[in-house]
């Protein structure tokens, strides 16, 4: 399980409460009649990712998930994604389960990774909190329970929470917190990943509508379409700060003198990607004016490329927490052209 980490990661999270309830409402019976259709073959090991990708399975806690929504839409990724070759997207089992569709329709935001996570009798896991998770960062963690119990809890801040089937909550998961299910069948729960919205804030509490609050959100720009012609002119090679390959690293770690990894924008599966010594690693998904975020992350780090009117070529890297942003320009060179790559092959080491 991840470490817990220092706290407030953000200063605006230390005025606000360590839950909240939020206005929507969904019907638990529907919910659990659904959850019915999901078979013993549907229900996957959870997956721990962090910083440096894909780790290990969480095999030591009876802990199961059925992804709703994942990187690639794929229906064995139980984890909570981060970024990657590929974006998130729907899984097969959300055409199947109609009700949890209408649920996710109604929160208003675009949503990262959904999942339906069951906890077992007499599981309990370690005190840890998720790094960058919450709205400095343009990511929200909401529950949704579906089927619990006394004996299945949430700890967080000094509270014990046992939530009410079918109502909607919020918490800041960068918190040290820890669930535990003492009773005697699984405690269920929708776990929703959603891109910071204004319309999303507005059905949280008053305290979440202030203008500190809103300062201190990163909402998430939308995606744009690349301009038609313009992916090869922001080809280019240069040196990267090892550190902002990890969305984990210490917010403007990428700032300090540190060593570099070589890096390259180029294409990738019909539009462009990050590579690192050659490997691509992270699809770039437009945000207006040649920024990118990483695919499978918000625009809490972009990379955007320039021209100079002498035709000089640098990149700009930036992380956001909240309204405040931390940027630093490295120069670059233009790449030499090269066929495309799908993002479903590497090239060999």
């Amino acid at each position: 399980m991840p470490a817990v980490d220092p706290w407030p990661q953000a200063p605006i999270l230390s005025a606000l409460p360590p839950t909240a309830k939020l206005t929507l409402a969904f019907d638990p019976l529907r919910l659990r009649a659904e959850l019915a259709h999901i078979t013993g073959n549907g229900w996957k090991e959870i997956r721990i990712v962090s910083g440096d990708g894909l780790g290990d399975y969480a095999t030591s806690l009876d802990w199961r998930t059925v992804p709703l929504r994942s990187i690639g839409g794929d229906s064995n990724r139980g984890d909570a994604g981060g970024p990657d070759l590929r974006d998130f997207a729907d899984t097969p089992w959300l055409a199947r389960l109609h009700y949890f569709a209408e649920v996710l329709g109604a929160i208003p935001a675009e949503l990262a990774a959904v999942r339906i996570l069951a906890l077992g009798p007499g599981a309990k896991t370690p005190v840890h909190s998720d790094t960058k998770c919450g709205i400095p960062w343009g990511r929200v963690r909401l529950h949704l329970p579906i089927i619990t119990t006394p004996e299945a809890t949430l700890s967080i801040a000094g509270e014990v929470h046992c939530w009410e089937p079918g109502t909607l909550w919020y918490a800041d998961f960068t918190r040290g917190h820890m669930v535990a299910n003492t009773g005697t069948r699984n405690r269920v729960h929708l776990v929703i990943d959603a891109w910071a919205t204004r319309d999303l804030l507005a059905v949280f509490p008053p305290e979440f509508h202030t203008p500190a609050v809103i300062s201190g959100t990163m909402f998430q720009p939308p995606d744009e379409p690349l301009p038609e012609g313009q992916a090869d002119s922001l080809r280019c090679a240069f040196d990267l700060p090892a550190s902002f390959r990890s969305w984990e690293e210490v917010d403007g770690e990428f700032l300090r003198d540190q060593p570099s990894v070589p890096a390259a924008i180029d294409r990738l599966d019909g539009g462009l990607g990050l590579y690192l010594e050659e490997k691509p690693t992270f699809r770039l998904v437009h945000v207006g004016e040649a920024e990118f975020r990483f695919a499978g992350w918000s625009a809490e780090r972009t990379i955007q490329v320039s021209r100079s009117g002498a035709g000089d070529i640098s990149v700009t890297l930036r992380s956001r927490v909240g309204s405040r942003v931390k940027s630093r320009t490295l120069p670059a060179k233009t790449r030499e052209l090269r066929r495309a790559v799908p993002c479903d092959v590497r090239p060999e080491d």
